[in-house]
């Protein structure tokens, strides 16, 4: 391996710790926690190699977001190919949407709630975003019913489940309704 492969190597090793030790952090103790100072101490590394990687705080919040773009798709499809059948597939695939929300807050907030500068809906969406799209697509679409768009009909499906993680992990839904509120959202938007 010559000099410049090990470099690169442990510069991607480096990045990988930044994330997954800010990721940590804002699981621990929210995002407000996430400081470079404390992730350069955190990591035992200075704050100027911190910045080699990233600018600054926003960047690493869109570093996990992608992270967690890949890590949801991946949920995502593998609750959708485990069921049978289209109303199977978009129950079993809101479940497991509401379940990564729940069991990754600070991720979605780094996802979908703050400024990790990447850009949504755009030819300069980041691969990753656009795959979580396209898993969320792929069990969807076939339920959209005629004549709706299977795109459009995803974004308001996904919107809903957005809102129900939201306002669940708020503490704006009675708690012991969850199975009830997916199970109206798939009889009341899916076709199947």
């Amino acid at each position: 391996m010559s000099v410049q492969e090990r470099k690169q190597r442990e510069r991607a090793e480096r990045e990988r710790l930044i994330v997954a030790t800010a990721r940590e952090l804002a699981e621990q103790q929210g995002w407000d926690a996430v400081t470079t100072r404390r992730l350069a101490e955190r990591i035992e590394y200075s704050q100027p190699v911190l910045y080699s990687h990233f600018r600054g705080k926003r960047e690493i919040i869109g570093a996990v977001a992608l992270e967690g773009a890949t890590e949801m798709a991946a949920a995502l499809r593998a609750a959708a190919s485990a069921a049978d059948g289209p109303r199977a597939r978009v129950t079993a695939l809101a479940r497991a949407y509401l379940d990564f929300a729940e069991r990754n807050p600070a991720v979605y907030d780094a996802m979908f709630e703050l400024d990790g500068g990447l850009a949504f809906a755009d030819e300069e969406t980041p691969e990753p975003l656009k795959d979580g799209f396209a898993a969320l697509l792929e069990s969807l679409g076939e339920v959209a019913g005629e004549g709706v768009h299977p795109g459009l009909f995803t974004e308001v499906f996904w919107a809903a489940l957005h809102g129900l993680a939201t306002l669940t992990r708020a503490g704006r839904l009675p708690t012991g309704d969850a199975e009830r509120r997916v199970e109206l959202l798939v009889d009341r938007l899916a076709v199947v």
